[in-house]
């Protein structure tokens, strides 16, 4: 009975997604790579290569490498802000991936028509019901609602306010959440109202087959909600996306970066566009020294609020089969209340 009920649930996500469970890794940048990607794939889930400021040539390298890998389905995030977007596009066309995920904006028309056109499937982050439905006129396969509970890029609304303001409202694309999600009773909760399924970034930071430097995992584990702050942003003139991270120098460091660069506009030495892109840059350096090199105090720290859930370092079937038992004693759980 319990079994039939989540497949049940998961029916409209899996079929989407081609997976045996409706959950997607979050696009890390440095993380979400060949090994955690197709980690999350090979464990029934849906891996999501973070392209970031990759070029062409090595996001082409990087899909090849997780086919290697895997032959279950996964995807791409590519960030709309990327000078190259249209060759990464083009990219993910020749290396036929399944869905392209937008991010860090709003998706053209034609972008979403020309990947649909050669079979794949499209996704946006949607932040309210206008934009929703705009991109659903656009043609979106699919949406995700991102709460500002989530680590790195993150919009101003909770996860909680989204679901209420979004998710009854649409019912003709898959609708994904994502942002502090670590228990699979939550993940329940939202496919009970409605989501086909969810994003988890954070909680899959530890896994084993995360190349976190184990400095940068260590802090993770040791972290409570508390501690993964947003960016402050300084001047209205600079409409930087907000980050959530962990405290440390590299928040310090931010503010200072934003100063220079808000110097550099009042001069007209440079265009907001370009001082957008070089914040991008500098999030990118800043992340991979910590990620990659382990420096934990100067290297950004980004992380979810659901970080308070990381407790070990657990292999992605590991962290696959707590979900899953978390949302079956759950389900149990309810039936026997509806029953007493």
């Amino acid at each position: 009975m319990d079994l039939d009920c989540r497949h049940s649930l998961f029916a409209r996500g899996n079929e989407f997604l081609g997976t045996t469970y409706p959950i997607m890794g979050g696009a890390m940048t440095w993380l979400s790579e060949r090994n955690l990607v197709s980690a999350i794939s090979n464990a029934g889930g849906f891996g999501i290569i973070a392209c970031g400021s990759m070029q062409t040539e090595q996001l082409g390298e990087e899909i090849e490498a997780t086919q290697k890998m895997t032959n279950k389905p996964f995807g791409v995030n590519l960030i709309l802000l990327h000078p190259d977007i249209d060759d990464l596009i083009e990219c993910c066309v020749l290396k036929k991936v399944e869905l392209v995920v937008f991010a860090g904006g709003f998706p053209k028309k034609r972008q979403i028509e020309l990947l649909k056109s050669k079979g794949i499937k499209t996704m946006c982050f949607a932040t309210t019901l206008s934009i929703a439905k705009k991109m659903i006129s656009y043609g979106i396969d699919s949406l995700v609602l991102e709460g500002s509970e989530a680590g790195g890029h993150i919009g101003p609304v909770s996860i909680n306010v989204l679901i209420q303001d979004i998710l009854p409202e649409i019912n003709e694309v898959p609708v994904f959440v994502a942002g502090g999600i670590g228990r699979g009773e939550i993940i329940l909760k939202f496919l009970q109202l409605g989501a086909s399924g969810c994003q988890i970034g954070t909680r899959f930071v530890c896994a084993t087959e995360s190349i976190a430097h184990e400095n940068f995992k260590k802090i993770f584990i040791k972290s409570e909600a508390r501690n993964a702050q947003v960016s402050v942003k300084l001047d209205e003139r600079f409409p930087i996306i907000p980050v959530r991270a962990i405290e440390n120098s590299a928040t310090k460091e931010f503010v200072n970066e934003q100063k220079k660069l808000l110097n550099l506009i009042d001069k007209k030495k440079i265009s907001l566009r370009e001082a957008q892109l070089e914040i991008e840059h500098f999030w990118a350096g800043s992340l991979k020294n910590a990620v990659i090199n382990g420096d934990i105090e100067n290297g950004s720290l980004m992380a979810g609020q659901s970080v308070s859930m990381v407790k070990e370092i657990q292999p992605v079937t590991k962290i696959f089969s707590d979900l899953l038992t978390q949302i079956d004693k759950q389900l149990i759980s309810e039936r026997r209340n509806h029953h007493a």
